[in-house]
This record gives structure tokens, sequence and C-alpha cells, in this order.
């Protein structure tokens, strides 16, 4: 009888040890994947904040208005050059 029940304990103890070694595993293998996405979370934090600088830099006044001269030749609007066009009533 107590072999018997030496032997159901046994089982049961290894049994343990088992799912105990496989959690472990488990624990580690989460541990790890969680490790590389805050990698690429930082990664991606730090394009957006370079993004947002390039966003502010490529859209001030100053140089929209100098790519414009120098790359596109266009010049500033005068009165002189400004056309009126005048509606005409369709009937």
């Amino acid at each position: 009888m107590t072999t018997r029940i030496n032997i159901i304990l046994a089982i049961a103890l290894i049994a343990c040890a088992l799912s105990l070694i496989n959690s472990q595993y488990q624990a580690r293998r989460l541990f790890i994947e969680l490790e590389r996405e805050q990698s690429f979370s930082k990664q991606y934090e730090l394009q957006w904040t370079q993004l947002k600088l390039d966003q502010s830099t490529f859209g001030k006044h100053a140089r929209i208005e100098t790519s414009a001269v120098r790359e596109l030749d266009m010049v500033a609007v005068t009165p002189e050059r400004t056309q009126y066009l005048k509606a005409v009533e369709v009937k």
C-alpha cells in the first residue's frame, strides 16, 4: 500500500516539476518578447521625434519661400501683376 502511495506521489512530484519548468520557460520567452517590443517602441518614438523635427524644419515659412524662389523660380505677387476677373451673370 505504501509503495503504491509513494509511486503516486513520485508521479505527482514529477508532473509538478515538469509543469514548473514549462511555466518558467514560458515566462522567460514572454519576457524576452516584451523586451524586444519595448526596444521597437523606443525606436519608433525616436523616429517619431525625428519626423516631428523634420516637419517643423520643412514647414517653416522662410524655408518654403526660399525653396519656391530657388527651385521653382517663383516670385512674390505684387498689386501691379495681379489680374482681377469680373464675374459674368449667366441668364
